[in-house]
């Protein structure tokens, strides 16, 4: 049985949704948390890749894709120094120690 191209970009699509969903319901670690809302974010590039492709609009979908890459990749290095200050104020990366954190 052979798969077309988008049978195999609907399977990488629901795979790193998945992946991705499955992390951040799981993780407890501020890390593994950021890292698997970058799985889930690559997933939704790729569907949106696709569809651009399907649709015969591709240039707009790249570029649409690139910001996407540009506003992830600022929300992935503000929550790695977010993740770095509760480390040094904590000594924890728990998620769980994030609540005695009221002030």
């Amino acid at each position: 049985m052979q798969l077309s191209i988008w049978q195999m970009a609907l399977v990488g699509v629901i795979g790193l949704l998945g992946v991705g969903f499955y992390g951040l319901l799981i993780g407890r670690n501020l890390v593994k948390l950021i890292v698997a809302l970058q799985i889930l974010v690559k997933g939704a590039l790729l569907a949106l890749i696709a569809a651009g492709s399907a649709n015969g609009k591709m240039n707009l979908s790249q570029s649409l894709a690139m910001t996407v890459i540009v506003a992830d990749t600022v929300v992935a290095v503000m929550g790695m120094a977010l993740a770095v200050q509760v480390r040094r104020r904590l000594g924890t990366f728990d998620v769980k120690a994030l609540a005695s954190l009221r002030g």
